[in-house]
């Protein structure tokens, strides 16, 4: 059987989406960094630095070599998005199908990864993979639903559901590449705010207004930079930002929640394997939101913190100390 996707990126995203990808007997090749990785991989059908506890698919095969993804037509990008514009500069332009699968914006730029990515390889088809999906769950089989955003349109989508669809992981078609982008990114930060309710012990209720508030954000931000309602009403917007914020399975809620219980932002990200990407993420949205003048306090406060400029006690009471408004914009 021929090998017809590959998956770029080894952590436990891209370990989990090549499990989904190979639980239909497809053979799936799948990128890592490290070598002692590729190795366990192959040999023992194992990823203990990012997925343990994991019995890995037979029907994957691992490489550190960029070079024998080059022949495939698709490839998943599953590297954390401060990272994607270097390693896919390793990879030889192609005209393929290039499904993007961090959520963030890169640092310094301000750029999503559509754009990024299209930078780096010019003759790609660039697509966004993007929803509520906790790594693990993915990887045991369980039913899982995403936003698969096509810029290629319909064509894309008819090329590229059949080799992403399995029984347990079901793509929902758009071509609001942007819409998707955002959503990801956001609710990443948004995760890190409601860890913090978590880690004070303020609630369920704090966390409900919180996600509520949130989500707001998400949506003034995300229609100022072209991105429709309607995407981020679902499963790439609003249906990932409910899971995130709402279980220690989600590295920004977890650093969040270290946030709330005192620790700093440096200690609770010391020795990770994996990435808070909210983090990275938090200060660039900040200053985007503020350049163009989007109301995004939230995502602000989650800044402050972040860099030790308040405790986190004194972000919540200054988020609850702002001015008496209506809920809606034009309300009033």
């Amino acid at each position: 059987m021929s090998v017809k996707i590959g998956v770029i990126g080894a952590g436990a995203w891209g370990t989990a989406l090549a499990q989904a990808l190979a639980s239909d007997g497809s053979e799936v090749l799948l990128w890592a960094r490290e070598a002692e990785l590729v190795a366990e991989i192959n040999a023992q059908h194992a990823n203990s630095l990012f997925l343990p506890g994991t019995a890995l698919s037979a029907n994957i095969r691992a490489t550190g070599d960029l070079a024998d993804l080059a022949v495939l037509d698709a490839l998943l990008a599953v590297v954390p998005a401060q990272h994607l514009a270097r390693v896919l500069s390793g990879l030889s332009d192609a005209p393929r199908d290039l499904v993007l699968c961090a959520k963030g914006i890169e640092a310094g730029s301000g750029r999503l990864m559509a754009d990024v990515a299209q930078e780096a390889a010019p003759s790609a088809r660039i697509a966004v993979l993007s929803g509520p999906t906790f790594a693990h769950e993915v990887a045991a089989g369980l039913p899982t639903a995403v936003t698969l955003a096509c810029s290629g349109g319909d064509d894309q989508w008819q090329r590229l559901a059949p080799l992403i669809s399995r029984p347990m992981l079901r793509p929902y078609y758009s071509d609001d590449v942007i819409g998707a982008e955002i959503g990801g990114a956001v609710k990443n930060v948004l995760a890190i705010a409601c860890g913090v309710v978590e880690g004070l012990k303020l609630g369920q209720n704090a966390r409900a207004a919180l996600i509520a508030r949130g989500y707001a954000e998400m949506l003034r931000f995300g229609l100022a930079r072209g991105a429709r309602g309607e995407t981020l009403s679902g499963l790439c917007g609003l249906g990932d930002l409910v899971l995130t914020c709402s279980s220690t399975s989600s590295r920004n809620f977890s650093l969040g929640k270290a946030l709330g219980e005192g620790m700093s932002a440096a200690q609770a990200l010391a020795g990770k394997n994996s990435v808070a990407e909210g983090a990275a993420t938090a200060p660039i949205l900040s200053e985007l939101a503020a350049r163009e003048g989007i109301a995004m306090p939230i995502v602000d406060a989650v800044c402050r913190l972040l860099s030790g400029e308040v405790a986190a006690g004194e972000v919540v009471a200054h988020l609850l100390a702002r001015p008496l408004r209506a809920e809606q914009e034009g309300a009033r």
